[in-house]
């Protein structure tokens, strides 16, 4: 063997070996983390990550220990929803450490280690398929009640390598607007998740009407109800109405998520209720079989 020949088998080897090690890191550290939960869309601009954000800030308000994996690889967008856009990631012993952004929340995502704001992400599936398992492996997660991984929007790349890297994921939480296109691609996340034996918490429909400030009449700027027929259609657990907030958006652009500042309000009682409905679901599973003839009888309808 030539030496060219053998420096290309010791490469290949120690990049074996350094796979070997992060396959058991993935596994050290998910078995440190009770709940594992995906947030996923259809379509983009329904507000997903808004969801994701919203409801792991209630957790961890109720004394759930969280972490946020921003999977959107191209999109990431967590960060700044968190006010912890360009914060430097620090090392922990042999591998990173999350940012943390409350007492009992960490974040990590690539949003952490672009350049600048500007700068795109263009990768193919497998380097996608690298980074999530090294934020699965490499990061210090710790002890965690819930680990909630926020999707791009779609059935692609990253949602299969989160799919095929969490081995026994608790559940995926679907999240639609009211409007007909936006059902339609919600229908394909519920059976993407039963295609991959992933239990499907809910649907959940956001942006669910307007309520007038000088009249307090609900204007349907989305429709209203869709989110609800499509969970009944499909044999899937309904969670909930978010209606819409200009505060939301405005919450989400400071960094501040919305149930913080505003604890008492509507949109809040609604992702309480969704979070006690989460916690009910990942506590007491339905069984396999009930999944599977929840999805037959979706089927036959």
């Amino acid at each position: 063997m030539s030496t060219k020949q053998e420096q290309e088998a010791n490469a290949a080897e120690q990049r074996k070996t350094e796979e070997q090690e992060r396959d058991k890191r993935v596994t050290e550290h998910l078995g440190k983390i009770r709940y594992k939960i995906m947030v996923m869309s259809g379509k983009g601009g329904v507000g997903k990550s808004t969801v994701a954000v919203n409801l792991a800030a209630i957790l961890a308000m109720d004394g759930q220990r969280v972490g946020i994996l921003d999977a959107d690889i191209h999109g990431p967008n967590i960060p700044k929803m968190w006010g912890a856009d360009w914060r430097p990631l620090q090392s922990e012993g042999e591998g990173i450490r999350p940012i943390e952004v409350l007492p009992n929340v960490k974040l990590i995502s690539m949003g952490f280690l672009l350049p600048n704001p500007d700068s795109p992400v263009v990768w193919r599936g497998p380097l996608k398929h690298t980074a999530i398992k090294q934020f699965l492996g490499d990061v210090e997660w710790g002890d965690l009640d819930f680990l909630i991984v926020d999707l791009p929007p779609g059935t692609g790349d990253e949602p299969l390598s989160v799919a095929h890297l969490i081995e026994e994921i608790d559940g995926s939480i679907i999240v639609t607007t009211p409007q007909d296109v936006a059902l339609l691609d919600s229908r394909k996340s519920v059976n993407f998740s039963r295609m991959l034996k992933v239990p499907v918490i809910g649907i959940v429909e956001n942006m669910s009407g307007l309520k007038c400030p000088e009249c307090g009449h609900l204007i349907p700027l989305f429709k209203i109800g869709g989110g609800e027929k499509a969970a009944k259609d499909l044999v899937v657990p309904f969670l909930g109405r978010v209606p819409i907030d200009p505060e939301v958006v405005q919450k989400s652009d400071s960094g501040t998520p919305y149930v913080v500042s505003y604890p008492d309000s509507e949109v809040t009682k609604v992702f309480q209720e969704i979070a006690e409905k989460c916690k009910a679901f990942v506590e007491s599973p339905p069984k396999q079989e009930q999944n599977e003839t929840a999805a037959q009888g979706a089927k036959k309808k």
